[in-house]
Formats: structure tokens, C-alpha cells, sequence
């Protein structure tokens, strides 16, 4: 993944890019900022984990599917087993997606996950077993956001090597019979 975000183009969907970031950086701010101006655990639980739930929300059902053109979710079927379910754009649609959109969601995807294990870390160091559920639910929810978008864009990748292959060799079949028919 490149560093630096793409030169020349502006953010397609600025409203939707603020709103991917704004949940992130809100769970952040207000779980560190919390330890300086709140002494309740409790508020300071549930208000962490709620904004990092609506970060969840925001970025499996609205920014992943307008930012990078994926959609993702889990279903448990009649036998009881976990089936992964993902949607992507059409190729078309993929190749024509914003390029800093796509550098935005994918950065602050990893890099959340990155800020809630350094937190993890720290409260492991501070044997602080309170906050650590809180950072332990908060990174789950990224790092499920993270596996399923990956799994996602894979499958998405898939898809479209076999439509290409499935069009090339649909149309050299067609060139052979054209060529033979004509003999």
C-alpha cells in the first residue's frame, strides 16, 4: 500500500469520508481524553465502545460500499456454520472508484486496529484489566471491519480474473469457430 495518498484528485465522497473518520477518531480521542476528565468506567465504557460500534456500522454497510465499491456480512446457515457473504461493484465500476477514497478507507481501516493494540499494550503494562475490555471489544470490532473487507476485496479480485478469463477463452472459441466455419 502506498504511503502517500493519490496526487491530483479530490475526495469523491467527502461527506462519507468524514463520517469513516470521524467515528475512529471519536472512539480514540474520547478513550484517551476520558482518562483525564472522567472517573467513571463505566461512562467511560459505554461511550467508547458505542462509538466504536457506530464506526463498525458506518464502515460495513456505507463507506466500504461507496468508498471502495464492498459490502460484506456473516450468515450462520440451516447447519449451524458461519458463511461469509460479499458483494463487490462490477469491474467497470471497481476500476472507476476514487483512488484517495479508497487510500482513506484502507489507511484508517489498519491503522485504528493499530491505535486499539497499542492501547491493549499499554493497559497489559499497566495491568489494567477494566480498560483492556474496552480496548478488547473496541479492536474486535476492527479487526473485524479488516477481515472482512480483505476477504472481500479478494473474492472481489477473483471475480474478475474469471470473468476475464471466461471472456478470453469465450472469445478464442468464437474466433475458432469462425475460422473453421469459414473453411
Amino acid at each position: 500500500m502506498d504511503l502517500n495518498p493519490p496526487q491530483g484528485e479530490n475526495y469523491a465522497h467527502p461527506q462519507i469520508c468524514f463520517f469513516h473518520v470521524l467515528f475512529k477518531g471519536a472512539a480514540l480521542a474520547f478513550y484517551i481524553l476520558s482518562a483525564l476528565f472522567v472517573n467513571n468506567f463505566v461512562i467511560i465504557f459505554v461511550i467508547t465502545v458505542l462509538l466504536a460500534a457506530l464506526d463498525f456500522w458506518v464502515v460495513k454497510n456505507v463507506s466500504g460500499r461507496i468508498l471502495v465499491g464492498l459490502r460484506w456480512w456473516n450468515e450462520i446457515n440451516d447447519d449451524g456454520e458461519s458463511v461469509w457473504k460479499f458483494e463487490s461493484l462490477d469491474q467497470e465500476s471497481l476500476t472507476r472508484m476514487n483512488k484517495k477514497d479508497s487510500w482513506l478507507f484502507w489507511w484508517t481501516l489498519y491503522l485504528t486496529a493499530v491505535a486499539w493494540t497499542i492501547f491493549a499494550i499499554f493497559s497489559l503494562i499497566r495491568l489494567q484489566a477494566d480498560y483492556l475490555l474496552v480496548v478488547g471489544v473496541c479492536l474486535t470490532l476492527s479487526i473485524a471491519n479488516i477481515i472482512g473487507f480483505t476477504k472481500c476485496h479478494k473474492d472481489a479480485k477473483k471475480q474478475i480474473q474469471q470473468f476475464a478469463t471466461q471472456t478470453i477463452a469465450s472469445r478464442f472459441s468464437s474466433t475458432l469457430q469462425t475460422a473453421f466455419s469459414a473453411v
